[in-house]
């Protein structure tokens, strides 16, 4: 079949389409929220270098919120099915609340750079939380890469040394790492979801919970008089509420919703590589030679355990 056709397969007994995708457009979409998600690294340690990593997430959200409120009106939906709550309310409690709330936390004690690096765990997570949730097999491949890759995330974190970049980089890493975990749990019930949920829709309620969630941050700006609102700060700000949390976030969620989870979660590999890069670039960070290394074991890591994965 020609790569521009698309193959829908019907699941009877549970009723869900299996789409094989065969098309640019969702490819596409998620490159560039991932493209997006390297770069809100360096945006976001600017951030909570000026101000509370709470005011930087209430900021974030109530942006996003204002920019996809003019098109709540067309994100109405009659998915909804009794017992739905029981996936939605984790799926926003663990992105963005529980994501963002340690992601901000964690750019405080290690850099953009081993942060970005951290990130590329979430496929093999992703495998395992389908193991655990979904009853789906875990390959040995699989579990090969996810240990390689934990073994080069732990070398990363205790190989750092603390500088003025990174005041605590074995704490900031964990807490990326639990970060990266809820983004993992996030993405399965986002895909089952997805089946019947628009997934802009799924992005705009998650958008609002945050802005509730993070509305302590607002009182905290309020009393941060010293904060100077300098043009980088500002356009990291907007950047990181326009383009990242919606952005990112809704063009993710609408890719996944056109292929397999598994698929759609090894195009965060993409993430560490942009943000060493810009945080090497904007920050003036590096790596060490042995946390170069620790990286590329986190990366061959998930590249064992998504080799020979077969896509459904």
């Amino acid at each position: 079949m020609k790569n521009s056709q698309m193959t829908r397969a019907l699941n009877q007994p549970g009723g869900r389409i299996v789409i094989e995708p065969g098309r640019l457009l969702p490819v596409a979409a998620l490159f560039t929220a991932v493209i997006l998600w390297g770069g809100s690294f360096a945006s976001m340690r600017l951030a909570v270098q000026a101000m509370s990593p709470w005011s930087v997430m209430w900021l974030r959200m109530a942006i996003a919120l204002v920019v996809i409120l003019p098109f709540a009106g067309r994100l109405k939906t009659d998915a909804y099915r009794q017992g739905d709550w029981k996936l939605l309310i984790p799926m926003v409690l663990f992105q963005p609340c529980l994501y963002f709330l340690l992601e901000s936390n964690a750019l405080c004690f290690t850099t953009s750079s081993q942060a970005g690096v951290i990130s590329a765990s979430v496929p093999i997570m992703v495998g395992v939380g389908a193991w655990m949730m979904l009853g789906e097999p875990l390959g040995r491949r699989t579990l090969v890469g996810l240990f390689l890759s934990v073994t080069g995330v732990a070398i990363l974190s205790v190989s750092g040394s603390s500088d003025d970049t990174a005041t605590n980089p074995l704490l900031g890493n964990l807490l990326e790492l639990g970060a990266m975990a809820c983004a993992a749990v996030n993405m399965i019930m986002v895909k089952r979801l997805c089946d019947r949920y628009n997934p802009w829709l799924l992005t705009a309620l998650q958008v609002f919970a945050g802005t509730l969630f993070f509305s302590p941050g607002l009182v905290l700006l309020l009393r941060e008089p010293r904060v100077e609102w300098t043009i980088p700060l500002i356009s990291a700000i907007v950047f990181l509420g326009a383009l990242v949390t919606l952005g990112a976030f809704g063009l993710y969620n609408w890719g996944m919703s056109h292929i397999p989870a598994s698929r759609a979660s090894v195009f965060i590999n993409l993430v560490p590589v942009t943000a060493v890069a810009i945080g090497w670039m904007v920050m003036g960070e590096s790596l060490s030679g042995l946390q170069c290394l620790a990286a590329a074991a986190v990366i061959i890591g998930v590249g064992i355990s998504q080799k020979g994965v077969r896509q459904v």
